[in-house]
């Protein structure tokens, strides 16, 4: 990713927090990856997907699904996913 690039939070905040990013494992060995479904329709399919090759790759893997694409991951499953995993990749679809 740029250094300087913006992103947008889709939670229309009106005064959004300042985040910085975190530095990119230089791999994924040894690493748990946890994918997470935000429920959108047929994100699914692309998450079971990239985990089946992932998971070829000999890579450890953790699946998640929010309740609702329309909502914030309860906190609970945020916490959850910390603790397991090391790299998360977050995954929508229509």
């Amino acid at each position: 990713m740029k250094e300087n690039a913006v992103l947008l939070d889709p939670t229309a905040e009106l005064s959004p927090a300042e985040r910085e990013l975190l530095p990119r494992p230089e791999n994924l060995s040894g690493k748990t990856i946890g994918l997470l479904d935000i429920s959108k329709a047929r994100g699914e399919v692309f998450i079971n997907r990239l985990g089946e090759l992932m998971a070829a790759e000999g890579l450890s893997i953790r699946h998640y699904k929010k309740p609702t694409f329309a909502r914030v991951a309860p906190l609970e499953l945020y916490q959850q996913i910390v603790m397991e995993c090391q790299v998360v990749v977050e995954a929508l679809a229509d």
